[in-house]
């Protein structure tokens, strides 16, 4: 098995390419800090990995060299990259309320429509995207990261549809808190999971070629009912 990590120095996504080192798979990481991305490589060949590759650039551009650079033979692209931004600190900042926009939206949404024309060609592959249940709710405290989740949603189910009869699945994985460096500054409460559980469901919802999950599973009832409250209630 081939598999392409987009952001694999996050958190989440290391724990991923744990798993599927374990399997013996092939490893294409792609990151935009080679000092970070070194270690994690390293550590996966010890780990098991038939061939760890790594390519080292800013993902919000270059995504047709992403694409290209993976080649041929992918069987599962996990996109994971992305960053928090603190929304109170760009309440007041157009410039970097969009710079947030294009790494957690854009940026995803053009790594998906490359590898999706990729995976087509062969009619074959799967490939995961991390959204969030930001993207469920437009809410004060994460509107920004929020909106880019939601824009993320809406491409997946759309791309979905249109590789629907290609053989090529699009997942779309959407955690809620996870214990991450990513989530550091949050005080941490009983919602939170670890990034190794989170991993373990994103690998299982690959495997069966699942459309949309949350992980870990209770934030789908969650969610569903935050999508309910009168918008009056949701200020927070």
């Amino acid at each position: 098995m081939k598999v392409a990590i987009i952001g694999a120095t996050s958190g989440i996504a290391q724990e991923v390419a744990k798993l599927y080192a374990r399997d013996g798979a092939t490893l294409f990481l792609v990151a935009r800090d080679a000092a970070r991305l070194d270690p994690v490589a390293a550590d996966l060949r010890v780990r098991g990995a038939a061939l760890v590759e790594t390519f080292v650039t800013d993902l919000r551009s270059n995504h047709a060299e992403v694409a290209a650079r993976a080649g041929e033979g992918i069987d599962v692209v996990l996109i994971a990259h992305g960053t928090l931004p603190d929304q109170r600190a760009v309440d007041r900042d157009p410039e970097a309320q969009r710079e947030a926009f294009e790494l957690n939206a854009t940026s995803v949404i053009a790594l998906t429509a490359h590898f999706a024309n990729l995976l087509e060609s062969a009619k074959h592959g799967t490939i995961a995207v991390i959204g969030s249940v930001a993207g469920d709710r437009g809410r004060r405290s994460n509107y920004v990261y929020g909106a880019a989740k939601a824009a993320v949603h809406a491409y997946c189910e759309g791309i979905r549809n249109r590789l629907a009869e290609s053989n090529v699945s699009i997942v779309l994985i959407k955690p809620g808190w996870v214990s991450t460096p990513m989530t550091a500054g949050i005080k941490q409460n009983p919602l939170f999971a670890s990034a190794t559980s989170v991993a373990s469901g994103i690998q299982s919802a690959i495997a069966r070629r699942r459309t949309t999950v949350y992980v870990p599973g209770y934030w789908r009832w969650l969610s569903l009912v935050v999508r309910m409250l009168p918008g009056p209630l949701v200020k927070f």
